[in-house]
Parts: C-alpha cells; structure tokens; sequence
C-alpha cells in the first residue's frame, strides 16, 4: 500500500547498532529463518529509501526478465510499498522457487504505469538503496540520478577483491542473519541493503563528500588557462 507521509519523521532517529534478526521465522513466513527485523515503529519515509523487485520470466522459454512485486523500506528497515505488479506479456516461468511469485500474486496485481507513478513520487528527492540496483530500475522502466544511489554490490568496501558479492554473504558476514535460502523475499531482501547501508553509512557518505569535492577542485582547475597561453593563442590568430 502506498504510504501516505509529508516526509521524514520528526522523530529522533536511531542509529543503527546492530541488526535485530528473527530466529523464530518461519519458511511459511516467506522470510529465511533468521529474518531481519526493522530497528524502530517509525513507520513514515525517509531521507534514504532501499528498492528491491522481484520477477517472472516472459518472452522465449521465459528467459526475459518483467517486473512481479517492488518493495520499499524506509531507514529503519519498516515496509513503506509493496505491491505485486502484473507483467505486461504473458508470463512464461514464475521462478517461484527464486521469486517467491506465484500465480495468484497476480491475479489482482496493479499496472505496471500505476506502479512506476508511485515509485517514482516516492523516490524524488531521496537516496536510493539497494544490491545491483541496475536490474530493479531495469525492470522497473525508470532512472534515478547517481549521485543519489548507494548500490552494496558496488561498494567497494563490500567487495571481494574488488569483485562483488552477493547480497545473501553480505548478510551473514555483516549482518550474522541467513537470507535468500529458498524463496527471495523483496522485503527482506530491500531490509538487507538497508541494514548494510545504515552500517557503513558515515564514511560511505564522507567519501562520496569528499570525491566530490576533489572533482570540483579538478574542475575548476582545468577551467584556468594560463596567462601566456592566452597570449599565444591571441597572437596566432592576427
């Protein structure tokens, strides 16, 4: 359901310390056994929001990607959207075992240009968190500007030598909670790159900060041409 909010909360926020994880979850919850808990009851939006989809196969043998549910939490990891989306063309393979989407999720499930309305409004303005964020806004049809994504799988923190990791290892060695066992849950999951941002969240922002300020320095340093040159240049052209 879309969350109705004027903004973030005037709430204290909490800093997260470490992430409260559900051992009594259930496979029948959809959640893995080990499921990550929201920090706090502040239920509105936030400054920064975590994406997660989930999704079909249509086309050939089903091997093209559509859009079935999109899920948004907020900077405490509580559900802000989650809404089962009705793929366009037919939809060849569930991926159930994968997707968790099964044949009557959609049924009722909303248009696709309903979904991207609200997706959009709820994301203007704000940060944009979550694991390989280029295939969600892939299926989702939309873009978000870059300065304001904090992907986890190209962190480079969160790399391995460089090279990505999964979300589900980011989970258990950062967040000691096992997900993605079975069925992928986008709540869960947009929890995950939620928590994994909230842990690193100071010094990922103060290097971003300061990137950008370098870049600005460069910038504006290159746009200074030196006093003789303007001479030469002056002089060719009579």
């Amino acid at each position: 359901m879309l969350a109705k909010s004027n903004g973030v909360s005037s709430r204290k926020k909490s800093k997260v310390v470490e992430t409260p994880v559900d051992t009594n979850a259930t496979a029948g919850d959809g959640l893995s056994t080990t499921a990550l808990l929201p920090t706090s009851d502040v239920m509105s939006l936030t400054k920064a929001l975590a994406l997660d989809c989930e999704m079909v196969g249509v086309g050939y043998e089903g091997k093209r990607n559509a859009l079935a549910r999109v899920s948004l939490v907020n900077q405490w990891g509580n559900l802000v959207y989650d809404k089962h989306v009705r793929p366009q063309e037919y939809v060849q393979d569930f991926r159930t075992a994968v997707s968790g989407v099964r044949s009557r999720d959609l049924r009722k499930a909303e248009d696709l240009y309903t979904v991207q309305k609200e997706v959009i409004e709820l994301l203007k303005g704000r940060i944009l968190v979550g694991h390989a964020l280029h295939n969600d806004l892939k299926v989702l049809m939309l873009t978000h500007p870059k300065k304001s994504m904090r992907d986890t799988h190209s962190y480079a923190p969160y790399c391995n030598n460089g090279r990505p990791r999964a979300l589900r290892h980011l989970a258990s060695l950062y967040l000691g909670c096992q997900i993605q066992e079975g069925e992928h849950n986008s709540v869960e999951d947009a929890r995950a790159a939620m928590a994994l941002y909230q842990r690193v969240k100071d010094e990922w922002e103060k290097s971003l900060r300061y990137k950008g300020s370098k870049s600005h320095d460069k910038d504006k340093a290159s746009s200074k041409t030196p006093e003789g040159k303007d001479l030469k240049t002056s002089r060719g052209r009579k």
